[in-house]
């Protein structure tokens, strides 16, 4: 039976609280819009109580961006079971489900908001991207990655982050239709590289070894080849 008497929390619980309320108000509306009165107020507590546990909106609002940080880092995630494609496309799905979520979140974290420059944002910013780039290595099972192969991963963690973030602007290019695009950009950075090294081709033959027709990268492949007849006129028409 409810008695109506408001439960008391404890230090960390409040804290957590605040957090998760600032987190939801910071995805629906940029930080400068948010003030710490409208927090108090959906935490249901006092604006003074706010100051007991954060010195003010700034140390809110990273607080709020680490918790963020940590939640999409996760999203990188994956079981290393079946096909390479599949995976990234469940991350990719997993990732626009954060950003759909937190768009107005994902942008401040990413662009940066009232904490734009500071030390502690930019190194959340960058855990982000580098546990990204750890997951993808570990689909690929190589712990000491190639200056190329590094360079491949990185450029893909960016270009997904970059396509977010566009996507956001009105969304005007359906989310699906991203997020596979997004894997077919991995395979086909790969295989730009492939065409340079050795090493890079080695991986890719490996990759494209373990993928079913019907799956992402056979797809891929598949709309390649329907192009290729039309690719290779368009050389011998300007040689005429």
């Amino acid at each position: 039976m409810t008695t109506g008497v408001r439960r008391r929390m404890g230090v960390e619980e409040r804290r957590q609280q605040l957090i998760q309320v600032a987190l939801e108000l910071f995805s629906l509306r940029s930080p400068d819009e948010v003030s710490i009165d409208e927090i108090a107020a959906a935490a249901g507590i006092s604006r003074p109580l706010v100051y007991h546990y954060f010195p003010g909106k700034q140390s809110l609002y990273e607080a709020a961006l680490h918790r963020a940080a940590e939640e999409l880092a996760a999203r990188f995630d994956e079981p290393h079971e079946g096909p390479l494609g599949a995976r990234l496309l469940r991350v990719m799905g997993r990732f626009f489900d954060f950003v759909d979520e937190h768009g107005t979140g994902f942008s401040a974290l990413m662009r940066g908001g009232p904490a734009v420059g500071s030390t502690a944002t930019n190194a959340m910013i960058d855990e982000v991207r580098h546990a990204a780039y750890r997951q993808i290595l570990s689909h690929l099972r190589i712990k000491e990655p190639s200056p190329r192969l590094q360079l491949v991963v990185r450029s893909w963690v960016s270009l997904a982050e970059s396509t977010a973030l566009l996507w956001l602007d009105g969304r005007r290019v359906p989310r699906a239709e991203l997020e596979l695009q997004l894997v077919h950009d991995f395979a086909a950075l790969t295989a730009v590289s492939a065409a340079y090294d050795d090493e890079m081709a080695d991986i890719l033959i490996g990759i494209l070894a373990d993928e079913p027709a019907d799956g992402p990268f056979g797809d891929l492949v598949g709309r390649l080849t329907a192009l290729a007849p039309a690719m290779v006129k368009v050389p011998a028409q300007r040689l005429r």
